[in-house]
């Protein structure tokens, strides 16, 4: 399967499932005799509720984004009489392939 199911955040997908239930229920209550209308009133509700719920600086621990691994304990601070360490050169790729064009067929 293409997809990793437990790479997805399910609390995410739960939220904006009901937030799409939540815009298709009130644009079916409003515009009950036009389903074309409906649609479109329920399509920009959602849009509304979603960038509102991801966008608005509301400072709630919701999941707007993938979460990462947990940080580990900030380590212990290194003494001052010990140098920095100079960066290395960066590794070079082990694929040896620098064409990036599709083969001809």
């Amino acid at each position: 399967m293409p997809i990793d199911l437990a790479q997805v955040d399910w609390l995410y997908v739960l939220v904006l499932a009901v937030m799409a239930f939540i815009a298709s229920g009130v644009g079916n209550l409003v515009f009950f005799a036009s389903r074309g209308t409906a649609a479109a009133v329920s399509a920009i509700l959602f849009a509304a509720m979603f960038v509102a719920f991801t966008y608005y600086p509301h400072h709630l621990p919701l999941p707007t984004r993938l979460a990462g691994p947990a940080s580990p304990a900030a380590p212990a601070a290194a003494p001052a009489t010990v140098a920095p360490a100079t960066p290395d050169a960066p590794a070079r790729p082990r694929n040896p392939v620098r064409d990036i064009t599709p083969p001809q067929q």
